[in-house]
């Protein structure tokens, strides 16, 4: 990976055209401090980055309890068979460009609506899937049930953090990379709390616990949404 970079990064040097950037007249600290006041004054900002943030705990909390439960007694996976399903897992990441088409063409609250609900509804289908009352649990069917709610879960995740990164581009030029900056930072603090979430969820209720604690998540920000101003 570090050759890779390395590599990437030469190129890049040589190949990307000379860009200067008109100047603000700030200091770095002073762009930093600038920060929060943005934070303060941009509520698109703040809605954004809060939706993302709700929808990448949730992956983070599905990701961090979801081996775990496939390596228990239930599926009794290798790391190589986890390994397979993380990678089928992530196909959902395809749903972005499709986000941002139904953005384009005037549809960003109804591909709001779409992104928030995949990511609550894939815990619904996680949950029953592995409650033992629908299916068997451990069973084929039960682990293509995680599956589909995995995939599920990454096409919100991804659709939505488009969804988020075109809205703060829409704001002034001078300000996109702090609200980006911003927008990233807060994502990871609720990939954080997410993480933690799910460690804890698992070791007290196991994988029950841990999919309803990953449905109120994704839930509370379609709440919220519900509620804001209609754009």
């Amino acid at each position: 990976s570090a050759a890779l970079i390395t590599i990437l990064a030469l190129a890049l040097r040589a190949l990307l055209p000379e860009r200067r950037p008109a100047s603000l007249g700030l200091r770095y600290p002073s762009l930093l401090a600038s920060m929060w006041t943005l934070l303060k004054t941009t509520p698109a900002l703040r809605e954004r980055a809060f939706y993302q943030g709700c929808l990448f705990g949730a992956f983070c909390l599905f990701w961090t309890a979801v081996p775990l439960y496939l390596a228990g007694p239930d599926f009794g996976l290798s790391q190589t068979g986890i390994a397979v399903f993380a990678l089928a897992g992530v196909s959902g990441a395809v749903a972005a460009p499709f986000a941002g088409r139904m953005a384009d063409r005037g549809h960003t609250r109804r591909a709001t609506w779409i992104a928030l609900g995949a990511g609550a509804f894939s815990f619904v289908i996680g949950h029953h899937f592995n409650d033992g009352l629908i299916v068997e649990r451990g069973s084929s069917l039960a682990l293509m049930g995680l599956l589909a709610a995995a995939i599920l879960l990454d096409a919100g995740v991804s659709a939505h953090l488009v969804l988020g990164q075109r809205t703060i581009f829409m704001l002034p030029a001078h300000t996109r990379g702090r609200l980006n900056g911003l927008y990233i930072a807060i994502i990871f603090i609720g990939g954080a709390a997410g993480s933690t979430l799910g460690a804890w969820a698992y070791a007290r209720g196991g994988w029950e616990l841990t999919s309803w604690a990953g449905l109120t998540l994704p839930a509370l920000a379609l709440l919220i949404y519900a509620f804001r101003r209609k754009t």
